[in-house]
Parts: structure tokens; C-alpha cells; sequence
């Protein structure tokens, strides 16, 4: 269906300005090439007024932003990560008016007989509460071990999850309060296809992409996406391996591009007709106040001035994005970069919506070089170490390798992080290449570590005893 902007009058006025064209590159030039942020990032703006892109950067490390081919654009395409969960909360709201579920449906209904969901107090976990991440699932399994870091949801099988589901100890409630989950999300996408009689991407297509002409938004990769897709950067600005998720796929496959999103919001600010439309305006006014959250059905939603802004972002290994709008204003932004970096680019976003939301400053990040040492030396470090009351990271080593783990504890259950090579820049310095983060060992007299600094970007220093 047509845009209808064309019938508007361009000298409709909103009370928010949205910064200039020229603003806005001003903003990516100086998180690009000043605070060595991000190789590349793309910026869409609808407004009454109409739709712009602003882009500045290169789809890859290496190339200077000249008009080359290696210059992003509009239609560049990125891994939206967990803007995805947006996608399959509408599916929800989209089969509730369909009326093929219903909100308070519990996810075991649509489960093999022999899984078993976990449940608390009589209450089952409802498709509700996976949508509103208030299902009192944790943020990842503990059984996603990934045999390779880098593409960590990979190997996670469909058998995996239903092993979770059926030993899992609820620790709270469902519905009760709000723990942001990777998984419980995951598990939305599989219960709707499944409820469909057919795999998440296609249904992705059938319902939303093919009715909004989003030819750009999928999971598999066409010849024309590919050759416009942008390589990914960890926060060291180095080309990174793209993400799959083969079973938690409602948590963050999709892949999609600044047109694609700004026609997306097109449809939610009512500038472009769709049968949508009453599933988008349910995802906004169904919603559930958890702590300081308030969050509609994948939307959360930030008070601002007698305004709301509803806004989700997202990150792979080597992409950041953020997607909001202003019903009220009409207004939405789309910010999509080619980096993950802990900073992000949900300043940026919340900034065009929110002129008084202030950009962050972050740090260039510092060149790191990684050196030579006797292996011997790694004997030191190896051991356990107590970063928090329920948080240990254990340093390992495989031959003259280091590598260091997380371990989580919770409701008694262990949650194993994904295994991170370190690299040595001295003796008793050490850096995660796919992080950014460093490691300072501290040492007794016998040269043996008593504890060790873990040092994140835009966090303070972490200090964690070694364990005997």
C-alpha cells in the first residue's frame, strides 16, 4: 500500500523539531571518526514532514567515507539483534486479533505433551508474560554453551531448549516482575510458528514484511542483501562473523535496513495503511508497569514531558540498533550502526526523539597490542575468581592459551557464559579482543594471583579475590 504522504500538507508543524540533517551527521561524524565509536552508521528520521536518511561511515574497516561503493546508505543492510523482539510481539498482538491465541494462552499449550514448562504458585508461564519479559525465565539458558564464541546462539538446538524448560526452577512468580530474557523471547518466536504450523521466518514474511513491502527484513540473506550487507565490527573496530539463531529466533535474527525500518514505523504512526494496525495499537496501550519499566507487548516505553516514547534496541557481535517512536508527535527515529560497542547508539535515538536527552561522550577506545609471554606465567592466573556475591570468572588455560569464563548463580542454578580468549599486552595485563574489556592480575610474593581488576568500558573497575 501507497505512502500517504504525498496527500499531506508539508507545512504541517509538530512541537518537537527533530535535529537537521546537518546536525545529525555532525553527531555521527564526531561518534565515528572522534570517538572511534563505530566504523558506520545510518540514521532514519520520519516526521510529518516526510522521511530522510543520514549516513556517514563505511559498510567495512579500511575504507574512507568517499561515495565509493563501501559507503553505507539507506538501504545497507544490518543484524537488528534484539529490535527483532519488537517483530515478534507483533506477530502476537497480531494473532490475538486474529484471535489463532490469546495473551493469558500458557506457553505449554502449544509445547510438546512430554516438555515440561515450569510453573510456580499455580501459575503457568502465559504468552503475556514472555512478551513483557516478566516470565521469570533468565536471560540466556544455562545449557547455551556455544562451541564458538563468536556465533554464540548457533549450536543451540531445539532439544536443548526443551531439556531447559523441563529441569528449570522458577524463582519467582511469572508475571510478577521484570528480568529481560534473550530466552523467554526466543521461546515466543517458537511458540507462534509453531501455533502456525510453520518456521518464524516465513512467518515473519507472510504476516508483516510481505504486507508492509519490507523486502529488505528477513533471516536469510537474497543475492541483492548480501551484496548490500555491511561486515560487522567488534568494539576494536575489527571485522567480526555475522550471528545465527537457528531456535531462539524471536530474540534477535532478523536482519533489515533504515528503509525498511522507517516504512515499519510508517505503519505504527498511522502514515501508511495497514491490516496491522490494531495489532500495533494493542502492543502500545496492553502493558504492564514492572519496577521503574513500563512495557507494552515488545515496546518499552520511556516517559518524556507529557510524552511517551516506545523504543527497543539491539546488538549482535558486531552490530548495535535502536528503533523508536512518538505517537503523539508522529515522529520516529532509526539508528542502525556496523559496531557493537557497549555505549550503543540508544543515546543517539532517544536524543533526535528528545532533544533534551543529552549524547553520551564515550572514550576512543585504546589501541591495544598483544605480546609474547613464557607460558609458564599462565600457571599464575588460572584459578576462580569472585567478581560478585553469585558471579565468579574463572580463568583457564588450554596449552599457551588463556581464556577466561563467567559463571552466574541463579535460584541455585549455575548459568555458564560463553569462553573468551585473553591476550597478554605485559606480564600482568591482559585484554578480550571481542570486548574491549581488560584483566589486571594482582600477585603474591611467589609470583602466584591473589585477585585480579576487570576493567569494562564505561564501568568502574571490578576487583575479584581469588578463590582457594
Amino acid at each position: 500500500m501507497e505512502s500517504i504522504f504525498k496527500f499531506m500538507n508539508p507545512n504541517i508543524s509538530q512541537s518537537i523539531t527533530v535535529p537537521s540533517t546537518d546536525e545529525i551527521r555532525e553527531i555521527l561524524v564526531r561518534r565515528i571518526d572522534q570517538q572511534k565509536q563505530a566504523v558506520g552508521i545510518v540514521v532514519g528520521v520520519i516526521e510529518p514532514t516526510g522521511r530522510r536518511v543520514v549516513a556517514y561511515g563505511n559498510l567495512a574497516n579500511g575504507n574512507r567515507p568517499n561515495g565509493d561503493a563501501g559507503t553505507l546508505y539507506g538501504d545497507t543492510i544490518f543484524e537488528i539483534g534484539s529490535v527483532t523482539k519488537v517483530f515478534t510481539s507483533l506477530l502476537l498482538a497480531d494473532m490475538v486479533n486474529r484471535k489463532e491465541v490469546a495473551l493469558d494462552d500458557p506457553a505449554a499449550k502449544y509445547l510438546p505433551e512430554n516438555v515440561k514448562m515450569p510453573e510456580r504458585s499455580g501459575k503457568s508461564i502465559t504468552l503475556h508474560d514472555l512478551s513483557t519479559h516478566s516470565s521469570g525465565l533468565p536471560r540466556l539458558p544455562s545449557n547455551l554453551k556455544p562451541k564458538d564464541p563468536r556465533n554464540p546462539y548457533a549450536d543451540y538446538s531445539v532439544d536443548d531448549l526443551y531439556q531447559f524448560l523441563s529441569g528449570y526452577t522458577l524463582p519467582r512468580d511469572p508475571g510478577s516482575d521484570l528480568e529481560y530474557s534473550n530466552l523467554g523471547a526466543g521461546l515466543l518466536g517458537y511458540l507462534l510458528a509453531c501455533r502456525a504450523g510453520t518456521d518464524y521466518e516465513s512467518l515473519i514474511g507472510s504476516r508483516i514484511t510481505e504486507p508492509l513491502s519490507m523486502l529488505d527484513t528477513g533471516i536469510t540473506l537474497s543475492s541483492s542483501m548480501q551484496q548490500r550487507m555491511a561486515t560487522g565490527h567488534n568494539p576494536r573496530l575489527a571485522p567480526v562473523d555475522n550471528w545465527d539463531f537457528p531456535t531462539l529466533t524471536g530474540a534477535g535474527a532478523l536482519r533489515s535496513s533504515a528503509n525498511d525500518l522507517l516504512t515499519f514505523l510508517e505503519a505504527f504512526l498511522g502514515y501508511k495503511e495497514s491490516p496491522l494496525a490494531p495489532a500495533m495499537k494493542a502492543m502500545l496501550e496492553v502493558r504492564r508497569t514492572l519496577g521503574k519499566a513500563n512495557i507494552g507487548l515488545g515496546w518499552f516505553i520511556f516517559p518524556t514531558d507529557g510524552r511517551e516514547i516506545a523504543n527497543h534496541d539491539g546488538g549482535t557481535g558486531g552490530f548495535c540498533s535502536w528503533v523508536g517512536y512518538d505517537p503523539k508527535e508522529r515522529i520516529g527515529v532509526v539508528v542502525l550502526s556496523n559496531t557493537f560497542t557497549p555505549s550503543g547508539v540508544v543515546d543517539i535515538g532517544l536524543h533526535l526523539l528528545d532533544p533534551k536527552f543529552p549524547l553520551a561522550n564515550p572514550e576512543p577506545p585504546t589501541q591495544r597490542t598483544e605480546i609474547p609471554i613464557d607460558p609458564k606465567l599462565l600457571d599464575n592466573y588460572t584459578g576462580r575468581y569472585q567478581l560478585e556475591p553469585n558471579r565468579t570468572l574463572e580463568i583457564i588455560r588450554d596449552g599457551d592459551r588463556l581464556f577466561a569464563q563467567g559463571t552466574a548463580q541463579v535460584n541455585g542454578q549455575a548459568i555458564v557464559g560463553p569462553k573468551f580468549e585473553v591476550f597478554a599486552e605485559s606480564e600482568k595485563n591482559f585484554f578480550v579482543k571481542v570486548t574491549g574489556s581488560q584483566i589486571t592480575f594482582e600477585t603474591g610474593p611467589e609470583g602466584r594471583a591473589t585477585s585480579l581488576i576487570m576493567h569494562r568500558a564505561g564501568r568502574e573497575p571490578m576487583a575479584a579475590p581469588r578463590l582457594s
